[in-house]
């Protein structure tokens, strides 16, 4: 079985966007050529059936959406949800260390991520700033160091003789400040970082106020593999969801349906999705009840439409690793290059249960798309995703799916080019179902 390979479409979306901030940035030039309507929460909307908008919050959660001409009593939404965080490192409010020669980088640990892998990368920042403007009033910008900017080096073995036995560990405050330059002063400057930043963003030092910046591996995504068969990138988790839902909406035939289609894209799923722009948020019930309010249905009538409704939550799913077989159940491996995994847990980490792991079976038969299942070991704790809270949250029938990777939740992490194509089309069947 062959399917599109839309990989390099892929790694430019993904090394375009180093952080959230810049994902969603992404996502609105994608959304451009297709005359999509941007909206503001603070305003009164003028929602028309047939027409495409999009809703942005706090500039690194975005909604999507396309409003049928079908009546919403009959179809209910169709959606599609995924993250638009990966775990990392993000600079601290007083980041700047001068000691000892050296200039330092304080960071925080953001989720969870494999703190081992970003030593000895070529590393940088990325994400917003907040400043005040010519009038005196707050606005936010985007900055993004392209060029290598920091480094976290490795302690060499003659000083670390075991590990190879022990494993790589980082203690978690004193050892991971990163390193930006050589300390020429005697001290270091009170504004040495917002002068880096007035440098990199043309802004007065002055005028920044604070900062959103995550640490970002410069390397480009790649293929790689004796055929090609498989890529390479930071943040496969989950931006390949991201990019697989936009990919799936963004085609005249999905766009010119009859379908009320929603992408949801949240920030903080990496820390647990509680905030006020993450998946256990006010922002998608407030968007879908807005969406049905403008088609004259009252309060009564929402309810009846979320129960026709459906949700696929879009996150990545962890590929059998031989090297690693005791980390897998034996009987439910799933691997690259094989096609989406319906995740299951009974204890609703994942939303799936059987009736709508059935319904994305069919969904994926009809779109020629070969399908797996995936249980994690039961002495292991499972993670989760988005689609138990949203699903609570709506009341709406929901699955949890994604294509499988390795190495998740490191600075590198891979998985097959097959995948992509897949997933792609099997959410263009769900959209025009």
């Amino acid at each position: 079985m062959t399917a599109p390979q839309p990989i390099q479409a892929l790694l430019n979306f993904i090394d375009a966007s180093p952080s959230p901030w810049h994902v969603v940035n992404t996502i609105e030039g994608l959304l451009k050529p297709f005359d999509f309507t941007k909206l503001d929460e603070t305003a009164q909307w003028q929602i028309e059936p047939g027409q495409r908008y999009y809703v942005v919050r706090d500039d690194s959660s975005i909604i999507v959406f396309v409003t049928g001409t079908k009546p919403l009593l009959e179809t209910g939404f169709k959606l599609v949800g995924a993250h638009t965080d990966s775990p990392g490192l993000r600079v601290k409010p007083n980041p700047a260390q001068g000691k000892e020669g050296l200039v330092r980088i304080g960071v925080e640990i953001y989720g969870g991520p494999i703190l081992a892998t970003f030593t000895d990368r070529d590393l940088s920042l990325a994400g917003r700033i907040c400043y005040k403007n010519s009038d005196n009033k707050i606005e936010s910008s985007l900055i993004r160091f392209d060029t290598p900017l920091l480094r976290l080096p490795n302690l060499a073995i003659h000083m670390n003789r075991t590990v190879n036995e022990d494993g790589l560990k980082l203690h978690k405050h004193n050892e991971l400040p990163l390193i930006l330059s050589t300390l020429t002063e005697q001290q270091l400057a009170p504004d040495y970082f917002q002068d880096l930043l007035q440098q990199q963003s043309g802004i007065d030092a002055a005028r920044i106020l604070s900062w959103d910046l995550a640490v970002y591996d410069t390397q480009k995504g790649s293929t790689w593999g004796a055929h090609d068969e498989f890529y390479s990138d930071s943040q496969i988790d989950n931006l390949a969801s991201c990019h697989a839902a936009l990919q799936a909406l963004l085609d005249d035939a999905v766009l010119d349906n009859e379908n009320t289609l929603v992408c949801a894209l949240f920030d903080h799923e990496e820390i647990g999705s509680e905030s006020n722009k993450g998946a256990d948020s006010s922002f998608l019930p407030t968007i879908l009840e807005r969406i049905a309010q403008s088609v004259q249905l009252d309060q009564q009538d929402l309810p009846r439409i979320l129960a026709k409704s459906f949700l696929i939550s879009a996150d990545m799913a962890h590929a059998y690793n031989p090297n690693f077989p005791s980390a897998y159940d034996h009987d439910h491996k799933v691997l690259v290059n094989q096609g989406p995994v319906i995740k299951m847990n009974v204890n609703q980490r994942y939303s799936s249960e059987s009736m709508s792991s059935a319904l994305f079976s069919e969904w994926c038969n009809g779109a020629n798309v070969p399908y797996q299942y995936y249980s994690h070991r039961g002495d292991l704790p499972c993670g989760s995703t988005i689609g138990p809270i949203a699903s609570a949250k709506l009341g709406l029938r929901s699955v949890d799916v994604g294509n499988p990777m390795w190495a998740m939740h490191s600075i590198r992490e891979s998985a097959g080019v097959l995948d992509h194509g897949f997933m792609v089309r099997v959410l263009k069947a769900f959209f025009t179902n």
